[in-house]
């Protein structure tokens, strides 16, 4: 009883309870929780079916609509290549149309044809036929005639031919002679005329050589340079040149075109300090072609104080220097003026010597003579007659400035100095080798010129004089009259033409003389 009275053990007992409560109470709350996690993790399950559910549909119908794409494409495709395939069957129904009807147009003209073959061989036939009669009718009176004349069929045709060749010859030569004479009135303008067509003869080599000038590049790169961006480098150097730069598919080159060989030598050495300088813009183009351009004149002004210095023509006039040194890029032929104007002034010199002339003024117009050349391609007119006004404008004598004038007779030449610039002139530009003409085709140019008078059976000696530009020819008075040595002059002169190239123009000139021989004994 004490026991159970003992009030510790009702604390005992009411632990025990309260330990067992607990414990029961602890269970219950841990089996609600796993209850709960059993509960969110079958919704998880759920919601996890769910959304795979959904993705399986979402694939499928992103599978089915790519399928459904790929499907249109495909039938895209094959509808094109329906519409091709028609196309190209329908032209090839007209090709087969129009080769049909190519193939019936054949056939119709092959029937044409074969229809015209059979009319051309029954004309030939007729025309057999036609010869034949007239063959037998043209020997019937060939024998008739040769009976009547007593002279056999060559004979007589021999005998015609003969006859009609020397009156056609005759009435030529008078009918000629007469023309020539009615020609004498116009000689000037015929003399211009000839002078005219011996230049257009040879324009076309002379244009080709000395109207273009070629530079050299380093490489075909270097084209693209100088065209530049959208051409404006090319157009530069042509506006501040006036020359024209050709640029093609020559490798490694570029082709100054222009008629002033000033300027085209300007542009040469303005492109080709450019190249080496490989600094190329429009505003450095303009820079170099300026001082290119001074650098030029100052050469050009020593080379014409330096020609009056050789030939000792003092006290011309700066300008008529200047111009003078131009000739020294001025061709003729080949032949360089500047240095052609020397070898003229020093011919001069000498010939006048030699007559008791005043050697100065001889020297002087000789150097003078050809100064026109160097503004011909700005002024119009003849080179003589711009160099007589030059020497005018510039204060030289009168004598030498008619002289200028006359030396290719465009006025007429009417005191010995005009006639020794003339003469001083041809000699220079005659001369083998002054032109850019070898020695070899020189000498067999004058051989060709002989070779072909010899050729006529009239000539009896020919001679090739004045360096070619004459030809004198001594004909047989056996065979030929007076009258016929005017077209036997003709006829050489024509085949000089036609067989040989020569620069100006060659006189032929044909001698005949009777000559009565008698001896007293």
């Amino acid at each position: 009883m004490y026991i159970l009275n003992h009030p510790s053990i009702f604390v005992v007992v009411g632990l025990l309870v309260g330990v067992v409560a607990g414990f029961f109470v602890r269970k219950r709350v841990v089996e609600s929780h796993v209850e709960n996690i059993k509960d969110q993790a079958k919704k998880l399950i759920e919601n996890a079916i769910v959304e795979a559910e959904q993705l399986k549909k979402e694939a499928l119908l992103q599978s089915k609509e790519a399928a459904y794409q790929v499907k249109q494409a495909a039938e895209e495709e094959l509808r094109a290549d329906r519409r091709e395939l028609k196309e190209e069957r329908a032209q090839l129904d007209k090709k087969r149309e129009l080769l049909k009807k190519d193939w019936e147009t054949c056939d119709r003209k092959r029937v044409e044809l074969d229809q015209a073959e059979t009319r051309v061989v029954r004309r030939e036939r007729e025309v057999t036929l036609k010869d034949k009669e007239v063959d037998n009718l043209l020997n019937r009176y060939r024998e008739e005639l040769s009976r009547i004349s007593g002279l056999s069929q060559e004979q007589a045709k021999k005998q015609l031919m003969d006859m009609l060749e020397s009156q056609a010859k005759m009435d030529a030569a008078k009918r000629l002679a007469k023309i020539e004479n009615e020609m004498k009135v116009e000689a000037d303008r015929k003399a211009k005329k000839i002078i005219a067509l011996s230049i257009s003869r040879y324009a076309g080599d002379y244009v080709a050589d000395k109207t273009v000038t070629t530079v050299a590049l380093p490489s075909d790169e270097m084209k693209g340079r100088i065209i530049g961006r959208e051409g404006r480098n090319i157009r530069a150097i042509e506006a501040a040149t006036g020359i024209d730069i050709i640029i093609d598919d020559t490798p490694e080159a570029v082709i100054l075109s222009g008629f002033n060989p000033v300027r085209r030598e300007v542009a040469r050495l303005a492109l080709t300090q450019l190249i080496n300088d490989g600094r190329i813009h429009p505003g450095r183009i303009e820079e170099v072609v300026e001082r290119v351009t001074k650098d030029l004149e100052n050469e050009m002004r020593e080379a014409g104080e330096q020609a009056t210095f050789d030939v000792g023509a003092h006290g011309i006039h700066v300008e008529l220097i200047n111009i003078l040194g131009r000739l020294k890029y001025r061709t003729s032929y080949g032949q360089n003026v500047l240095q052609h104007s020397l070898e003229v002034a020093f011919l001069c010199g000498i010939m006048a010597a030699e007559l008791g002339l005043d050697v100065k003024v001889a020297k002087r117009a000789g150097l003078l003579h050809d100064i026109g050349k160097a503004v011909d391609h700005e002024v119009e007119g003849s080179h003589a007659i711009i160099g007589r006004d030059l020497a005018k404008k510039y204060g030289e004598q009168e004598e030498i400035a008619y002289a200028i004038g006359a030396h290719h007779e465009e006025i007429e030449p009417r005191s010995p100095l005009d006639v020794l610039v003339q003469s001083a002139d041809a000699l220079s530009g005659a001369r083998p080798g002054a032109r850019k003409e070898m020695l070899q085709s020189y000498v067999k140019r004058l051989e060709d010129l002989e070779g072909i008078a010899n050729s006529f059976n009239e000539v009896e000696k020919s001679y090739a004089i004045q360096a070619g530009r004459e030809l004198r020819i001594i004909a047989d008075s056996g065979r030929i009259g007076d009258s016929e040595a005017v077209l036997l002059s003709q006829d050489i002169a024509k085949a000089i033409e036609q067989q040989l190239t020569y620069p100006g123009q060659i006189k032929v000139t044909v001698i005949r003389e009777t000559r009565a021989v008698e001896y007293a004994k």
